[in-house]
């Protein structure tokens, strides 16, 4: 026969009450403890993000654009109408080299022709009126100095009779009235050889003042036909430098008007690189910099020659004179790249430049930790940057390694996993 026990029964009941609330106690403590972990650093490829050690030194700072080759204004000859004409020929296509003497191409003007014809023949007729002019006044003035020779030829010839007639009338030997009039002649004679002797004189300015007149017209007519026969030449367009025919914008049977632009040489490796640098990067670029260009062919070494003042599309447009031997297929139009050097900064802590951040900003970085398994991000002060680097004023040390790369991606968190 069977007992009942109550008492058992109520232990047996407080016992799973108690385990029950041991439970509930300790599920709750796991609960918070879990809520209280951090969650896991994501894992990033290592193959994919780009990393650079922090390093001490000197630095060069550059900024880099894009452009092209042109030629120098010097190297460039473009040649223009010198009067109305027709296109009757052309001799020479662009892209074909030429000497200074090659024809281009030739054109006509009949009237110009005419004219030309006409300003030689008044050149032919001033000659000949400058020689009439100077054989009449030649004429004229040696009428005047043979009359001025003849009156000098009396009056010494009076002069030596008055002489003559002084001795004697002092002997007595002719009266004084016979001296008297021979010294009046001779007196005479004195003041006509002194007014020929003037006339001769002002003949002679007058010679040159006639002749001068003349020999401005034949100066003249001598101008107007060289201008003809230089425009009447010029129908024959030849390049005028050795170089190459770079544009010819003409059809045969075009007319042209005086100023058309003709042609266009350009001598052969004489070439400037123009680039294109951002606003931003150009306000420390000064004329004088070395620089560098990058033909896609060869690397050609050069110095900033004229900085644009205006800004346009929120580009400088920079110029670079090229020195020394360019690279094969260097010519006009060629695509480049160009970097120019600012400055060398010597002991200082510098990485390579990151995928965002500003000079004289603070950023932040990832740094790998020593065994290079995961990294962590830290605020970095950066200070002048160049094409490939920055330089570090806070946050890192030399030999520290950083990522370089875009990690927008993980911008909500500190840490990451590279695997």
């Amino acid at each position: 026969m069977d007992i009942s026990r109550p008492d058992l029964k109520a232990k047996k009941r407080r016992r799973q009450a108690l385990t029950i609330a041991i439970g509930v106690v300790l599920l709750a403590g796991i609960t918070f403890l879990v809520m209280r972990l951090k969650p896991a650093a994501p894992t990033v490829d290592r193959s994919v993000v780009w990393t650079d050690m922090v390093k001490r030194g000197p630095m060069v700072r550059q900024v880099r654009g894009l452009g092209t080759l042109v030629p120098r204004e010097d190297a460039i000859r473009q040649i223009p109408a010198q009067s109305e004409a027709t296109v009757v020929r052309i001799l020479t296509l662009p892209g074909s080299d030429v000497k200074a003497d090659t024809i281009l191409l030739e054109l006509s003007d009949p009237q110009l022709s005419q004219e030309a014809l006409d300003a030689e023949l008044s050149l032919k007729s001033a000659r000949a009126d400058l020689s009439n002019v100077q054989v009449k006044v030649q004429s004229d003035l040696m009428a005047q100095k043979s009359t001025a020779a003849t009156v000098n030829a009396d009056y010494k010839q009076a002069q030596r009779q008055a002489q003559i007639d002084k001795s004697l009338y002092s002997l007595g030997v002719i009266s004084g009235l016979a001296y008297s009039g021979s010294q009046g002649t001779a007196d005479q004679l004195s003041t006509r050889n002194k007014l020929q002797e003037q006339t001769v004189e002002i003949n002679e300015k007058a010679v040159e003042s006639q002749l001068a007149v003349q020999q401005a017209k034949v100066a003249q007519a001598e101008a107007i036909y060289e201008l003809k026969k230089q425009q009447l030449d010029a129908l024959k367009v030849r390049a005028g430098i050795a170089g190459v025919l770079t544009d010819m914008p003409l059809a045969v049977g075009q007319h042209v008007t005086m100023g058309t632009m003709l042609a266009q040489v350009v001598v052969r490796n004489q070439l400037k690189a123009q680039l294109k640098i951002a606003e931003t990067q150009a306000r420390d670029i000064e004329i004088g910099q070395p620089a560098s260009v990058d033909t896609h062919n060869g690397l050609a070494d050069g110095i900033v020659s004229r900085i644009d003042p205006a800004v346009q599309n929120g580009t400088v447009t920079v110029d670079v004179k090229l020195v020394g031997a360019l690279p094969e297929g260097a010519r006009p139009d060629l695509s480049v790249d160009g970097t120019i050097d600012l400055e060398r900064l010597k002991d200082v802590l510098y990485v390579g430049r990151p995928a965002f951040g500003n000079e004289n900003s603070t950023i932040s970085l990832f740094k790998l930790d020593q065994q290079g398994k995961g990294a962590v991000r830290v605020p970095v002060k950066v200070g002048r940057a160049s094409v490939n680097a920055i330089q570090v004023l806070e946050g890192l040390h030399e030999g520290d390694t950083v990522i370089l790369s875009d990690m927008s991606r993980w911008d909500t968190t500190d840490r990451i996993r590279l695997d």
